[in-house]
């Protein structure tokens, strides 16, 4: 067997991550926060139990980095759904439209995410937070907004309220009348978007949610022998000389260097 060469490991370092993430989404959605171990995530991303801890604080910090993770691919993707436009309504459109749909097809998860973020540790600054956060600055800025380091963590309140909303345990809200709501305070049309009564509302819900996360077959093997080979595999951390090192202590910033949230 060759030996794989830095970059092959540090790749396969990125996906293990991506494996955890993916699990927790997963294990969270099915069993619920408090029925999920840590011990549980990593047998379901096929990681070693002490992967887990080196790449996450606590099983709340792990959660919340998956549910940015999947809140920015679910983005991501609504904006690069064809036809794709340019025209900042429409983007901010689209954006309302994923985050609800969330809440819809995953409530469990995202009823977990929202009371996880009423926590002491409020939110988690790590790289999928940081990829959250500018995707929303830029969908405020191609809105037109001139104070996009104000109206940003406005939408992002917007958003959070409507989520709640939907999910409160009791008396939820209806998708429609929530979005009636941010369309009338973004003056977007209805028809942008895509509107509520363009998908069946007994449909299924979204369940597959691999796509959303790079766990793709391993890379070949390089040509050239390098420290740390097999080191993803067995659970032993990236040494300070990776990029995933280097990832783990990423800060979120705003225009200027500011932290944004």
């Amino acid at each position: 067997m060759s030996p794989r060469s830095a970059s092959v490991n540090e790749e396969l370092r990125r996906r293990s991550r991506e494996r955890l993430l993916q699990a927790a989404v997963e294990l969270v959605s099915e069993r619920g926060y408090d029925a999920t171990t840590l011990g549980d995530i990593a047998d379901r991303a096929g990681s070693a139990r002490g992967l887990v801890s080196y790449y996450f604080p606590g099983k709340r910090q792990l959660l919340q980095s998956a549910v940015h993770r999947l809140m920015h691919r679910t983005l991501e993707e609504a904006l690069e759904r064809e036809p794709r436009s340019e025209d900042g309504r429409e983007r901010m459109a689209r954006v309302i439209d994923a985050i609800l749909r969330l809440a819809r097809d995953q409530p469990v998860l995202m009823r977990q995410h929202m009371a996880g973020l009423l926590q002491a540790e409020g939110f988690v600054q790590c790289p999928e937070q940081v990829r959250l956060s500018e995707l929303l600055g830029d969908t405020v800025a191609r809105y037109g907004s001139q104070q996009v380091s104000a109206d940003y963590p406005m939408l992002r309140a917007l958003l959070m309220g409507a989520v709640y909303a939907a999910l409160v345990p009791g008396v939820p809200m209806k998708v429609p009348v929530l979005r009636a709501e941010l369309f009338k305070r973004y003056r977007l049309d209805w028809e942008m978007g895509v509107p509520p009564d363009a998908e069946a509302s007994d449909g299924p819900r979204e369940t597959d949610l691999s796509r959303f996360f790079a766990t793709d077959p391993e890379p070949e093997a390089g040509p050239s022998r390098q420290p740390g080979r097999g080191d993803a595999e067995r659970g032993v951390p990236p040494g300070p000389d990776t990029g995933l090192a280097r990832g783990k202590h990423e800060r979120a910033s705003g225009p200027g260097g500011q932290r944004r949230a």
